[in-house]
């Protein structure tokens, strides 16, 4: 080790430590850079003191403005509802089939139905609602329980197969090929048949078989034709839109074993706008139907 000394090049003062030869210069911090230091040390302790910053062991310290950002987001999460709380009523206040007649309404209740869409649904009928296998895709023209804006809130309101709910869409499909009441041999017929009114194979001895099995079994659901029993869920069997599947192989496994899907009643977890807004959006999305006609009243006879 060696004494400090002046670098005669450098006309800087050693630190006095030397290494085969190396020694180490004693450089000052540039003025700039140590006023910006000590400016930073400055800062952090008035961070401190204002914000909350010292962990503790229920929280931390409050801060001499008390402010936090959970109370940030509190205050303009109801400066939103506030902002929204007129549109909202309006929405509650007009019956679904009137939203569609006012233009600024349905905007509103679109934007506000994609918004809760893409928070509670899009995790089984995907970002553009197209579904997937076991969960009904939106965007086209056939529906289980019904397309109609008033048909869309109930299934959205009550749920699927929801047994705490007495208003949800209930119905089952009996497994069988797995319950015995059809052999393998008939469950492949009734296949070979649905596949023929479905157009994707040609009729032939095996679906002139399964028609007579499909009549006795499946019609009471599905009609004598496949087109379905929305009043059921019953989905319509003779178009080329699948739920779970119209190969064989997934038909098979739709006879033999029957599919149970089920959908959360979110009435009973969203509130009554929401609903609303998210059966306008759903109805919005191409396949959405116009409701029906109601039946005309009975004409009472003339008085003679």
């Amino acid at each position: 080790m060696s004494e400090k000394r002046i670098d005669e090049p450098t006309g800087t003062s050693t630190v006095g430590h030397e290494w085969d030869g190396i020694e180490e210069l004693d450089t000052p911090l540039p003025r700039w850079w140590l006023l910006t230091f000590y400016a930073c040390i400055v800062f952090s302790i008035g961070y401190v003191v204002v914000y909350p910053a010292i962990p503790m062991v229920h929280g931390a310290t409050a801060g001499l403005w008390g402010w936090t950002s959970r109370g940030t987001l509190t205050t303009e999460m109801r400066a939103e509802q506030a902002k929204h709380a007129t549109i909202k009523a309006a929405l509650l206040a007009t019956p679904l089939d009137a939203i569609d007649g006012d233009a600024h309404l349905r905007h509103e209740a679109i934007e506000g139905g994609k918004a809760a869409f893409r928070i509670h649904c899009t995790t089984c009928h995907g970002a553009g609602a197209a579904g997937g296998k076991g969960y009904p895709n939106l965007n086209d023209d056939d529906w289980l329980w019904g397309g109609d804006v008033d048909a869309i809130h109930a299934t959205i309101a009550h749920g699927v197969r929801q047994s705490a709910d007495t208003a949800s869409r209930m119905s089952q499909m009996p497994a069988f090929g797995s319950t015995g009441i059809l052999k393998p041999a008939e469950v492949q017929d009734v296949v070979s048949y649905v596949r023929s009114i479905s157009k994707q194979d040609a009729p032939d001895a095996a679906s002139a078989r399964g028609a007579t099995l499909f009549t006795a079994n499946c019609a009471v659901c599905h009609g004598p034709d496949g087109k379905g029993n929305r009043t059921l869920g019953a989905p319509n069997l003779s178009d080329s839109i699948w739920l779970y599947g119209g190969d064989r192989a997934s038909l098979t496994e739709t006879v033999t074993n029957a599919h149970y899907g089920q959908m959360p009643n979110w009435g009973a977890q969203l509130d009554p706008v929401t609903v609303k807004m998210l059966a306008v959006y759903v109805h919005s999305l191409g396949g959405g139907e116009k409701a029906a006609a109601p039946a005309p009243a009975p004409v009472a006879p003339a008085a003679k």
